[in-house]
């Protein structure tokens, strides 16, 4: 896979252009042969993109490393490190889920990395929104834990920048993945600047996300769940996100939107027994994408998590890029 996109100097007619992240070195992490969260997930994305004609229409942000210290505002360094050995001694199983191959660690920076660019992009104004096609994915891991695939949380990282970097106040993380975001909500469930919202196939990996898990401390009310029965399909979910998302959007006036874009709740995904489309996928977006206008300017990044099927994968990224206002 070559450059992320079409021409960095590419923009829309009228308006900031949608941009995209994705880096050759998303491939390089390698958890071994017959794993689903593959090399192959971002090859698929790219090539589907291409193939629909709107690759060129959005614009290309090239990510870089992730500094240590921007991830030690999530993790642990002790974990970092540990992460780093790990790749040096690689190829290694971190957890049952989890391993890791000699390349993971570039491209677990590279991940981090990506969420960093296409927020400063936004903010910057280059960009109205972007998409961030990253590898490993993130919202699984801990402060001091990898699991469920992910090394360093991507979409936490993102936030902390956003809050450190750019002074935003409230940032909303909407995890839409098919498994709970475990790692996200612990890392911010103390926390009242930073609201956590997940809709999730419930009981599922990783076993946590009840509706009664609200936050603690000063984040009590500030992490909200939506445990989703198996099946449920565009019309559940669209009223979740309609009938308890928007309003709770509505209270909480986010400077920011970041979504934990997982595409596994899609009917063709062979790890969940969901019944998500495309159009299910554009509809939530649409929906997120209208509460973005009304608090923050309309700025929104989506961080890739899951999306295990490849053609349903392409598919439903094309989908939720065009509702972010890509291609037209």
């Amino acid at each position: 896979m070559g450059a992320a996109a079409g021409s960095g100097s590419a923009r829309v007619e009228g308006a900031s252009p949608v941009g995209f992240v994705g880096h050759e070195g998303y491939l390089e992490h390698d958890p071994g042969a017959g794993h689903p969260e593959r090399p192959e997930r971002v090859r698929a994305i790219h090539d589907h993109l291409k193939r629909c004609g709107l690759l060129a229409r959005l614009m290309a942000i090239r990510p870089e490393a992730c500094g240590v210290e921007s991830l030690t505002r999530v993790h642990d360094r002790a974990y970092v490190e540990a992460v780093r050995e790990a790749c040096r001694r690689a190829p290694l199983a971190l957890d049952p889920d989890t391993a890791v191959s000699r390349g993971s660690w570039e491209a677990a920076l590279l991940a981090a990395g990506g969420g960093v660019a296409a927020c400063d992009a936004v903010i910057g104004g280059r960009a109205r929104a972007a998409f961030v096609a990253c590898r490993p994915p993130g919202h699984h891991a801990e402060a001091a834990r990898a699991m469920g695939f992910c090394l360093f949380n991507n979409v936490a990282v993102a936030a902390r920048h956003l809050q450190e970097v750019h002074r935003l106040r409230r940032v909303l993380i909407v995890d839409w993945d098919v498994h709970h975001g475990n790692g996200t909500q612990h890392m911010f469930e103390e926390d009242d600047t930073v609201f956590y919202f997940s809709t999730h196939q419930f009981p599922f990996y990783p076993e946590t996300g009840a509706a009664s898990e609200t936050g603690r401390g000063r984040g009590a009310g500030f992490t909200l769940n939506v445990p989703m029965a198996a099946g449920s399909g565009d019309r559940e979910y669209a009223r979740v996100f309609r009938e308890i998302l928007s309003p709770a959007i509505d209270r909480f006036g986010p400077d920011f939107i970041l979504i934990s874009a997982g595409f596994d709740a899609h009917r063709d995904d062979p790890l969940a027994a969901m019944q998500v489309t495309e159009a299910g996928y554009a509809e939530m977006t649409s929906i997120v994408r209208a509460a973005g206008e009304t608090h923050c300017g309309g700025r929104v990044v989506s961080l890739l998590e899951g999306g295990y099927d490849l053609e349903a994968l392409g598919a439903s990224v094309e989908a939720h890029l065009r509702a972010l206002g890509a291609g037209g």
